[in-house]
């Protein structure tokens, strides 16, 4: 069985620094960090969707981990194709006309501010997370075959929002696309029976590496505040129906991370720590 890691997205995130998770004397920058690590494994940079990662972070981040520790990081919103404001860019590149140039520019600097982490073996995954608005197709197809062309050499995982990738009459030609680019496929948990709800599915498609994010399950996912789309609390039940699929899918790869995105207070950390208890637990008997 492959190396299973469980986390959070994110470490930062406002309400969990107010939540108490944090001890005191531990919830500056760094203490923050190295207690996070102290108890989970992997991590997932959201930040790196927001706004470009910054070469120093990744520089501090492995400073302030262990070996083995992962980090999984999100691909810049102008990489995926999402609305990026001009603000979100750096300054020398605010008023950059949008095209191919500008596009290579913020490939090459997410690259370049991302190495120190993969140089240190702590680059998890980069994971590229695409819109609603990406459906299946020739062209969705050619995207992810220049994507995973400029990602050469990177722990590449995509994630669609498109219940369409995974729907019963195209999962398969899926699963075979990523793998013939090598791409790791990321399941998810997340409310059922919404428009844009995809099936509990975690399909193996690169042997390195398996991901799955758990959303929450609020009926409020994709639209209302982040609190509504997030707020949610597992409860066990919920979190051990999925224990014999991440097993197996652990069989299948050589490591696997298992992420927390109901970043509500503490609602992730602690999800992640009743996951991995379950995890080490016994294993049924046939």
């Amino acid at each position: 069985m492959g190396d299973v890691r469980v986390g959070a997205c994110s470490w930062t995130d406002r309400q969990l620094v107010t939540s108490g998770w944090y001890p005191r004397g531990r919830r500056d920058a760094e203490g923050r960090l190295r207690h996070y690590a102290s108890r989970l494994p992997v991590v997932e940079v959201d930040s790196g969707y927001y706004a470009l990662p910054s070469r120093r972070n990744s520089e501090l981040w492995v400073d302030r981990t262990p070996d083995g520790f992962r980090f999984d990081v999100k691909a810049f919103s102008l990489l995926t194709g999402h609305p990026t404001r001009p603000e979100a860019l750096p300054a020398d590149l605010r008023d950059a006309e949008r095209g191919p140039a500008l596009l290579d520019e913020v490939w090459q600097r997410f690259a370049y501010a991302v190495e120190p982490l993969r140089e240190a073996g702590r680059l998890g995954a980069v994971l590229f997370q695409f819109p609603p608005w990406f459906a299946p197709g020739a062209g969705a197809e050619e995207t992810l075959a220049e994507c995973a062309g400029r990602t050469a050499g990177w722990p590449l995982a995509v994630e669609f929002r498109h219940p369409g990738w995974w729907a019963a009459d195209r999962a398969d030609a899926t699963a075979a696309l990523l793998t013939r680019l090598g791409a790791s496929a990321v399941g998810v948990d997340m409310a059922q029976d919404l428009p844009g709800s995809l099936p509990p599915v975690l399909p193996v498609t690169a042997r390195s590496l398996a991901v799955v994010r758990f959303h929450g399950r609020s009926p409020q996912w994709g639209r209302g505040s982040k609190e509504d789309r997030f707020r949610y609390a597992y409860d066990v039940s919920e979190l051990a129906a999925w224990v014999p699929r991440l097993r197996r899918a652990a069989g299948q790869a050589d490591e696997l991370h298992v992420l927390f995105n109901n970043c509500c207070a503490d609602a992730a950390v602690r999800a992640a720590e009743t996951m991995r208890e379950l995890l080490s637990g016994p294993v049924p008997s046939r």
